[in-house]
């Protein structure tokens, strides 16, 4: 549709009004031009009617007075379109315009067979039709036609006006009642995100509007029901995980010692610490479990980075205002120690960074390591997703860090993004509202 008609709007409120107001403004147009034309018909049937009428009896009439009495009578019979004159009259052209000529028949008819007339047309703006007539005695009589514009009347131009504004509201009302509905089926649709509770959309309104909103509900409820479905069984794999790797680690300790003892205990380190993160990334989708609470977000980040700083890790604040809020510490805690983690992992040092932005408080922590493909920024976030090269598991990482992250995240109400910085290096976002 862009292609073809590049002139369109973007959104469809705006393509809406404007196809139904040009609609209807071209059949207000056309119904306007054929109520003038019909106007113009009728107006022009009755003028020459009377012009017949009133010319056939002047001329009759001034025919059987008396010349003498004829001059005194003569004004009198003056019309606004239309005078007589004793006389020849002036000089004119015998071509005549279409309009004059219709004019011409019509007296012509009104006078024939008793008075032939002949006609000329006064140059001018507009120009006159002049009809030479010979009374019975001899007399020159000249009528003189000048024909007027048909008046319009003062008050059309503010009905048009008021229609207009009128058709406006009208056309304005009917495309918002059609977009309203549209318009918060896109924000739910917007809102709806795996691991954040979801409000239901309301199931009112037009039939279509209603079918849409209950078609959404159901959706959300499946992939609700899916989610689910896959942590608890991600859950339980990881937790019957754990006893026979528990098993299989005394076998190990207690076999001989060596170089391949050590192998595989660092191999049943590897499995453990996924099957922990499995279990941390399930329980990460029910977030809200706990209760939020009121936060005194500055000594919150500053306990946080003694705890690193007191087992000799380089972590550091760069800016830091007071800031309290309402939300779930623990939650929030291992979203920051999960980025805090990655970025020592692969920059060994980290900073954290508290900011207002507009609608809530923005937590990043930033490092100077190797970053992230700009295609992987995204993909990262989700389970299991790692790189192939520095960020793999051979330097410790599952590949669940970044996801348990971004899912509590969500469970709290706010929002994980990656960045590369300028420079080099990572930058984690979490935005709370």
């Amino acid at each position: 549709m862009r292609a073809r008609f590049p002139g369109l709007p973007r959104s469809l409120r705006n393509r809406l009004f404007l196809i139904l107001f040009a609609g209807l403004t071209s059949t207000q147009v056309l119904a306007f031009a054929v109520m003038l034309l019909e106007r113009d018909e009728s107006a022009r049937a009755v003028m020459l009617t009377t012009l017949q009428r009133d010319v056939a009896v002047a001329v009759a009439l001034l025919d059987r007075l008396p010349p003498t009495e004829r001059p005194a009578w003569v004004p009198l019979l003056d019309r606004p379109t239309y005078r007589f004159d004793l006389g020849a009259g002036s000089p004119g052209e015998a071509p005549l315009s279409p309009r004059l000529q219709v004019i011409a028949d019509e007296i012509r008819t009104a006078l024939a067979p008793r008075f032939p007339v002949r006609f000329d047309a006064v140059p001018g703006e507009p120009p006159r039709l002049q009809g030479h007539v010979v009374l019975s005695d001899g007399t020159a009589l000249t009528l003189a036609v000048r024909p007027a514009a048909r008046p319009l009347a003062s008050w059309l131009p503010v009905a048009l006006v008021v229609q207009l504004v009128g058709l406006i509201g009208c056309v304005w009302l009917a495309v918002r009642l059609a977009v309203r509905p549209l318009t918060r089926f896109a924000e739910a649709a917007d809102r709806l995100e795996p691991g954040r509770p979801a409000d239901r959309f309301a199931e009112g309104g037009p039939e279509e509007v209603a079918r849409a909103a209950r078609a959404l509900n159901a959706m959300q409820a499946r992939i609700a029901r899916h989610l689910d479905e896959r942590v608890r069984i991600l859950a339980a794999i990881s937790h019957d995980l754990q006893t026979p790797i528990t098993r299989m680690r005394l076998r190990v300790e207690t076999g001989v010692e060596g170089p391949e003892q050590e192998r595989l205990l660092g191999d049943l380190d590897g499995i453990e610490a996924l099957v922990r993160e499995g279990i941390a990334y399930a329980r990460s989708v029910h977030g809200d479990v706990e209760p939020p609470a009121r936060l005194d977000l500055r000594a919150f980040i500053e306990s946080l980075v003694f705890d690193y700083q007191d087992t000799g890790r380089d972590v550091a604040i760069s800016c830091l205002p007071d800031v309290t809020m309402a939300t779930r510490p623990q939650a929030l805690r291992r979203i920051l120690t999960n980025l805090i983690d990655n970025a020592l992992r692969y920059a060994g040092r980290a900073e954290l960074r508290v900011e207002r932005v507009e609608g809530g408080i923005a937590i990043s922590v930033l490092d100077r390591g190797p970053g992230l493909p700009a295609d992987m920024l995204d993909a990262v976030l989700l389970p299991f997703v790692r790189l192939e090269e520095s960020r793999s598991r051979d330097t410790g990482g599952t590949g669940l860090g970044l996801a348990i992250a971004a899912q509590l995240a969500a469970a709290i109400g706010g929002r994980l993004t990656l960045a590369n910085r300028d420079g080099g290096g990572l930058q984690a976002t979490v935005t709370l509202t």
